[in-house]
């Protein structure tokens, strides 16, 4: 049986008077790929960026409902959004390393989380660049600029970047949409390789990429959920007529 990992609870988000997001209930189960798809502009990116307060950025938003990781609502009043954010990482649409070396690029959140030590940090860039299976391309350039690499390989720094941390939830906000075909189909790969060890949720806008890396599909349209179940049911068997418009290319 699926554990949940995260829980959204009736969660509506207001830039300002604006209702950007309505009343999303929602079950995110560890170890798996949750794939968020819809038209432009449904409100997957942003409901993506409630589930680690990356919207706290933005004036005048505001949020209603509740966000539970591991039964803790992280909207509390209390909750450490720093701390937050290494347990719930998130990678972009477009590569942002910074311009330093591929090494510093990896060691930066162990530093500044306090790790010191050059041996661990060492072992540190040397698992995380494994476990983005970048390690065999890059070990023997560490300290060259990141900024050197390819798109591809540059996303992979910026996965492993985040994994150096540690995180339980990995967020990706259209991951592959910068990277051409052959790059995209090994950060599939590694999404799926990384959901044994990490909860995954994703936004594209690629239904096919959906239908491959992701075991649960959430169709989003005009701030609503208007659907979300196994990846298979959603795409053979949806519930709604709109889902089903939306994946025949009805419209979107």
């Amino acid at each position: 049986m699926p554990q949940a990992k995260m829980a959204v609870q009736n969660l509506s988000l207001y830039y300002k008077d604006f209702r950007a997001l309505n009343n999303i209930v929602m079950t995110i189960n560890a170890n798996r790929v949750t794939a968020l798809i819809g038209p432009s502009g449904c409100g997957k990116s942003t409901f993506l960026r409630t589930l680690n307060r990356m919207n706290d950025l933005i004036d005048g938003v505001s949020i209603k409902g509740k966000v539970l990781l591991d039964g803790k609502d992280i909207y509390d009043p209390g909750v450490d959004v720093v701390y937050l954010r290494k347990l719930v990482g998130m990678v972009f649409q477009k590569p942002n390393l910074f311009p330093m070396s591929v090494y510093d690029n990896v060691a930066y959140g162990p530093r500044i989380h306090g790790e010191k030590s050059k041996h661990k940090l060492d072992t540190i860039v040397e698992i995380s660049l494994r476990r983005a299976a970048l390690w065999e391309q890059v070990k023997e350039r560490l300290y060259d600029s990141a900024l050197g690499l390819s798109g591809g390989q540059q996303q992979r720094v910026c996965i492993a970047r985040l994994l150096a941390v540690q995180p339980e939830v990995v967020l990706m906000d259209e991951p592959t949409s910068a990277l051409d075909p052959l790059a995209t189909q090994k950060i599939e790969e590694l999404i799926r390789t990384l959901k044994k060890d990490y909860t995954i949720v994703i936004v594209t806008h690629n239904m096919q990429q959906a239908a491959r890396v992701s075991d649960v599909t959430s169709f989003f349209l005009n701030g609503e959920l208007v659907e979300y179940g196994t990846t298979e049911n959603l795409f053979t068997k949806p519930a709604d007529q709109r889902t089903e418009d939306y994946i025949t290319g009805r419209f979107g």
